[in-house]
């Protein structure tokens, strides 16, 4: 069972597709709850609040694409996410990155960082969390050699 929910997430993360904004405002609901039937989704929503049959086709949509699946109990369905948040957002970001920066992180990177709107609190932290990376692969490759 374990096997194939890997196999199954796999296939998945190599044919995923992008989610329009519909679908992600949904993926972004389920991905917070965890699990939860239309109408905890609706709930989540600011007001005004989409309509159910609105919310259920995005739902039986992400359940087409992949992104989704549910449990039956009677006429009612619980759904849950069956890609991560963190699988589909670096997936994104790699689309991203190659659409728009010929796949490389510095340049999309470089492209923020001249953004006249961040913060040199912001760069800083940036600027620690990479070094931070820096360090771990440093390390994992003197472990290596």
């Amino acid at each position: 069972m374990l096997r194939n929910y890997f196999i199954h997430s796999v296939i998945q993360l190599f044919n995923m597709k992008e989610l329009t904004k519909a679908e992600d405002q949904v993926m972004q609901i389920l991905w917070k709850l965890k699990k939860g039937v239309v109408n905890d989704i609706i709930d989540q929503f600011p007001n005004p609040k989409p309509a159910y049959n609105t919310v259920s086709t995005v739902v039986r949509i992400l359940e087409k694409k992949g992104f989704v699946d549910h449990k039956s109990y009677g006429k009612t369905h619980e759904y849950y996410p069956v890609i991560e948040q963190e699988t589909y957002t670096k997936k994104f970001l790699q689309n991203f990155a190659k659409s728009y920066f010929n796949s490389s992180f510095s340049q999309l990177i470089s492209f923020f960082a001249k953004d006249k709107d961040i913060s040199i609190n912001d760069l800083e932290e940036i600027k620690t969390m990479i070094e931070k990376e820096m360090q771990k692969k440093s390390k994992n490759n003197d472990e290596l050699s």
